[in-house]
């Protein structure tokens, strides 16, 4: 019973976090910084990492990547929301960094999601820490951080660019979530038109995010209210229509 009550929690998350990968082998795109050999995938490979800044549009795959650096690495991953999180929960956190490191020679990664959103004040309290190495700080913005990470905190990181995902991409993620019978649509019974995915990855302008809910949404209006995703249904097909009433022009 506990494992089906933890799968049908899962199930409730949306798509997009459902499909968020483990591993290289399952993220796509961004291969200019993310392919064999390339820096950053080797520093996460062998958990040597440094504080960086992971700058790009939405739905590129910020939190994704931090996720995947989440699972591979054996420092303690702290996720942290720029927007809720005020200067005592940042002290709180940076107090607990240094008993970890004191007592369990562990390390502690910062993940700060909307760097942009932290006040100068707020960023500040974080220099100290990432100096002496108590923490490694992993931020993740939209807007150009030479603009919105201070410049001490900026010249201590290194900055990552991600770019926009390109149609081929999101297509792959779509067609990968509709078959994928774990975390995906794979035990439904889905067909869909290529017009139709098409015309979502075209809209969704390279975000992952809006690809996936548009998908979501065209599937969930086939599916009985209160019913499980997973569970066997009917035959469902995406068609153009569908498509073009699951996503809207931005």
């Amino acid at each position: 019973m506990a494992d089906l009550f933890d799968e049908n929690l899962k199930m409730d998350a949306p798509l997009a976090d459902r499909m968020r990968p483990d591993d290289f082998a399952g993220f796509i795109g961004q291969e200019h910084i993310l392919a064999p050999g390339k820096i950053l995938r080797k520093a996460i490979e062998a958990d040597k990492l440094f504080s960086m800044i992971l700058w790009g549009p939405p739905g590129s795959g910020k939190t994704t990547l931090a996720r995947l650096i989440a699972n591979k690495t054996r420092a303690h991953f702290q996720p942290f929301s720029a927007v809720t999180a005020g200067i005592a929960d940042v002290r709180k956190f940076l107090d607990a960094a240094v008993e970890r490191k004191k007592f369990r020679q562990q390390k502690t990664i910062l993940f700060v999601d909307e760097i942009h959103h932290f006040n100068k004040t707020q960023q500040d309290a974080f220099l100290p820490a990432v100096e002496d190495g108590t923490i490694i700080l992993i931020g993740a913005t939209t807007e150009n951080p030479s603009f919105e990470v201070n410049a001490p905190l900026l010249s201590r990181s290194r900055v990552f660019h991600l770019r926009e995902l390109k149609e081929v991409d999101i297509l792959r993620l779509l067609k990968r979530a509709i078959k994928d019978k774990e975390n995906g649509f794979g035990k439904l019974k889905i067909s869909y038109d290529d017009k139709a995915l098409a015309h979502i990855a075209k809209l969704c302008e390279g975000d992952a995010r809006d690809a996936y809910n548009a998908v979501e949404l065209a599937v969930s209006t086939y599916l009985p209210a209160g019913k499980a995703t997973r569970k066997k249904q009917g035959k469902i097909h995406i068609d153009l229509k569908t498509a073009e009433e699951a996503i809207q022009k931005k």
